[in-house]
């Protein structure tokens, strides 16, 4: 438990200290909804910041530093009350990744983003969230003050059991 307490500090300090970045941050986010593992839905919560975008090159793709923390809560699911791991573990999520964009300010695909992210676990291991690695994927549109997302965490087959946490998430955010 202690090691899990230790993660989980470090996770908190990484994403505080990004999002306390004030000269370099642009937009902070509060998000909410609902995680998937198979059917079996739980609420899940983000805070994430998005940094000023940088251009790719001569391409209109910008990409955007984006760190997040989150919260998954645990369900208590029948059929996985006797698996090791069971699904009962709240699990926090810290990740570090890049969003990314096409298009020049004004266009109306513009506010579509896709982001991907490096993450680490703590709190504990579930079926879905078997490791203390994994991967996030979102898919997005983000208007200026809010935004909605479908994001998928896992660990891409790298440990067993691997059934990730799929979720829809409303966010309420605001530039800094």
């Amino acid at each position: 438990m202690r090691s899990s307490r230790l993660a989980f500090g470090a996770l908190a300090a990484l994403s505080l200290a990004a999002t306390a970045a004030p000269a370099a941050a642009a937009h902070l986010e509060f998000q909410g909804g609902r995680s998937y593992m198979d059917d079996y839905g739980t609420p899940a919560f983000f805070v994430e910041s998005v940094f000023d975008p940088q251009p790719m090159g001569q391409s209109r793709f910008t990409w955007s530093p984006d760190v997040s923390i989150g919260y998954i809560k645990g369900r208590d699911v029948g059929r996985y009350r006797d698996s090791h791991p069971g699904v009962t573990n709240n699990v926090w999520v810290g990740a570090l990744g890049a969003r990314f964009h096409y298009g020049n300010e004004g266009d109306w695909y513009r506010p579509l983003f896709f982001s991907f992210q490096v993450a680490g676990t703590a709190g504990g291991r579930t079926q879905a969230l078997s490791s203390g690695y994994e991967f996030v994927s979102t898919l997005g549109y983000q208007w200026k003050n809010v935004s909605f997302q479908i994001r998928h965490i896992s660990n891409g087959s790298f440990q067993e059991p691997n059934r990730g946490e799929t979720m829809a998430l409303v966010g309420v955010g605001f530039d800094i």
